[in-house]
Parts: structure tokens; sequence; C-alpha cells
């Protein structure tokens, strides 16, 4: 393969001025490397661009649509502390390498410590305002670090106590915000269309406003089946799908020739009062992707061809295989393998350890 140099000079004839003379490709102007980002078809080749010398970091620094790859491709799966080479993931390392590029909120004690794995950057807020050993159930932030007016919201409890608190800390700031919650703890967080919703141990919606004080206001909902208590599947969760916000839960099929589980996808109508869940046959051309800690997030991706997933599917992390793939609808028995093992049917759980999940790297948000 000819240097850059020698390329350089091979068609300076049919190049402008401003690139006549470079000597390298460490010069390659802003504006080239631009156009050059959105060919980038998987997160190992965005890794190797914003890798290769200071100048094209520079240049992926200042792209103006990184989120973008967030909808374009899928997130990374994240093993602790194990190395896997596996044929079927959609975001893998040939070489059996761990992928370790995230940003993760940890808590223990009266302490919290959010970590940007990709650049080690660390910010510790305050204590938190409880006594003695908490409880974390959820957390997410509102924005990067880095951004004005960025909140780490967190639901955690006192062990001693067991009150369940909402708590906002404005990045920078020097004390949290706390709203009791009454008789439920909050289990998801995620931002649909520019607001916050979250999702209660009873499967109850809520919106979420920071200003003028941090609140809950609930969000009336009737169930698919008709009814307005109680929750006809065994353990939903939400995800924000394009510009649907879903709910995807499993029931046991006890079917011997195909999957043991199906999912069903439903969607949150707001246009009518009570807002109403309607079933999805086919998400078309997104897949989900889940891990199987309750605290894990939950994503969504369009598959439209730059990588090679399936659409309508659930891509399950796991430890053995690290990857079950589900059929969502009535796609369950022509996806599922038969090979598979029965018992990863999908159930959403509180681990001690830290588990597999799904991750897309921190460099997409700064």
């Amino acid at each position: 393969m000819q240097g850059p140099s020698k390329m350089i000079r091979a068609s300076a004839s049919s190049m402008s001025p401003a690139v006549y003379g470079l000597e390298g490709w460490a010069d390659l102007p802003e504006g080239l490397l631009h156009s050059i980002i959105p060919l980038l078809s998987s997160f190992l080749e965005l890794h190797a661009f914003a890798g290769t010398c200071r100048s094209w970091r520079a240049a992926f620094a200042s792209y103006p649509s990184k989120s973008t790859f967030c909808t374009l491709l899928p997130p990374l799966l994240i093993l602790p502390h194990i190395k896997v080479c596996a044929a079927n993931l959609p975001s893998r390392s040939d070489d059996g390498h761990e992928l370790r590029t995230c940003q993760l909120i940890c808590g223990r004690g009266r302490n919290c410590l959010i970590v940007d794995v990709f650049t080690g950057a660390k910010v510790l807020p305050p204590q938190l305002p409880f006594g003695d050993n908490t409880c974390f159930y959820s957390g997410m932030l509102t924005a990067p670090v880095a951004s004005p007016n960025s909140h780490l919201l967190l639901c955690a409890s006192s062990k001693q106590g067991g009150q369940c608190f909402l708590l906002d800390w404005l990045i920078g700031s020097d004390s949290w915000s706390k709203l009791r919650l009454d008789d439920s703890r909050i289990e998801q967080i995620v931002e649909f269309n520019g607001e916050f919703i979250t999702m209660d141990y009873y499967y109850k919606l809520y919106n979420l406003s920071l200003a003028p004080q941090l609140g809950l206001q609930k969000i009336a909902t009737v169930w698919w089946d008709g009814n307005d208590e109680c929750c006809p599947y065994l353990r939903p969760w939400i995800v924000v799908c394009g510009d649907m916000l879903l709910m995807v839960d499993h029931c046991i099929t006890l079917s011997l020739a195909g999957a043991p589980v199906e999912y069903k996808a439903y969607r949150l109508n707001m246009s009518t009062v009570p807002a109403a869940w309607v079933e999805v046959k086919k998400l078309e051309n997104y897949s989900l992707f889940i891990g199987c800690d309750v605290r894990s997030p939950v994503f969504s991706c369009a598959s439209f061809g730059r990588w090679s997933g399936r659409s309508n599917c659930l891509y399950y992390g796991y430890y053995d295989p690290p990857l079950v793939l589900h059929g969502l609808g009535d796609d369950a028995d022509a996806v599922w393998n038969p090979d598979n093992d029965d018992y990863p049917e999908f159930k959403r759980n509180w681990y001690c350890q830290l588990q597999v999940f799904w991750v897309y790297p921190s460099m997409l948000y700064r």
C-alpha cells in the first residue's frame, strides 16, 4: 500500500491547493475527516479512527452528530472480568479483548461515583443524605457530566430505615435534593420526547420534573387487557424505541417444539385519557438490547444493514452463551435456536455482583 505522502504526490493535480503538500495522514483537513466519520460501520472502526492520532481524535470530538451513531449501531456488550469471542455478537472484538468503554454509576455505603471508563475520568458527588449504608435501585445521568445543567438521579434507601427516596444532584453542586417515595421505589428512568419518565416497582408511570423542585406526576394508564390496576404480564420493563415508548415483557409458552417464552411489545398511546398500552405486532427495523439485572440500561437500535443484526428481535446479554437471541411476537419460534438452554428465558433480577450489560461508549455523548 502506498504511503500517504506518495498518494498525495501522485494525485496532486486533482487536489485543491489547501490539500496539496500534506505530509501524512495526521495533516488531513478536518472537513475531509468529518466526511469519513459517517461512513464508519462499527464501534471498532470509530475507536480506531479516534485513536489514530491527536488530529483525528480532535476531528472526531468536533464532529457535530456523534450521538446519531446510537441509533445506527448496536450497543456494546460488557461481560465483567471475562474475555469472550463469539461469532454472533453484533459488536465484537475478533481477538477476544474486552470492550470496556462506558460510563458507570457505582454506589457503596453512603458514597456513589461516576466513572468514565473510556477516559478514566471520575466524578465524586457529595455523600448521600442518609445516616448509614444505602441500597441503590436505579439511576441515570440526564446529560453528559461536562454538559451544563447535568443532573444525577438516583433511587436509593437507607438499609436501616428502608424508606426510599428519589435523589437529585446537580453536577458540581454541594448537596442533594430528595423526594420521599411513599409506597414504592423507582426501577427505571428514561428520557422520552424531551421529558423524563419513571416506572416504579408496581409498573406505574410518572412524569419526573427537576424544576422548580423535584417532583413526580402519575400518568394514568390502562393495560392492554383493559385493566387499570394489575399488570397482566410477569415483570415488564420500558424502553424508548424511535418515536415510541414501549413496555416489553414475556410469558412462558411451555412449548416443546419452539421458543419456551414469548415476548410482546406495547406502545404507550398518550393521545387518549387515560393513556393506553397498545400492542405492537412488529418492530419493523428495530431490535432491543437487554441485560439480566434490573438496573442495567435497555436500548433499541435500528437495523438498516449497517450492522449484521436481525430486526424485530431481543438481544439478551448472558454469560454462557454470552448472547441469547429472541424473536418478538410472532417471530419467537422462527428466531429461537433449539440448541439454547431453556433456562435463560429472560428474567430481570437484582444481583449483588455486576452482571452482563449493554452500553454505548461515552465518546458519543461528548
